[in-house]
């Protein structure tokens, strides 16, 4: 079948032209459908900073030190021995720089 590339497209451009106007309105239907959010309800699942927190329990084991960690004595922190820069001093790789 032959094509005339010659011909004007104006069927094209018309079906390009009521497709965008088909999206549009597509657009707004669903931003006019999203529901409005309480800003209140939404702000109770958030902790703000310095609340009491006083009747809150935590649920985490701690482990005493093992034989093949060491305490740092710049940063306090419980390192593995693989971390030791000075074992003198006992301080880890990272406060040794």
């Amino acid at each position: 079948m032959a094509t005339d590339y010659d011909a004007p497209k104006k069927q094209d451009e018309e079906l390009s032209n009521d497709s965008l106007e088909e999206l549009k309105a597509q657009r707004n239907q669903q931003m006019a459908s999203q529901v409005d959010e309480d800003e209140a309800a939404v702000a109770e699942g958030f902790e703000l900073p310095g609340a009491d927190l006083s009747n809150e329990e935590l649920s985490v084991r701690v482990l005493p030190k093992q034989n093949d960690e060491f305490t740092c004595m710049e940063c306090f922190l419980v390192r593995h021995r693989s971390q030791l820069a000075d074992a003198d001093e006992m301080i880890c790789t990272d406060c040794a720089g």
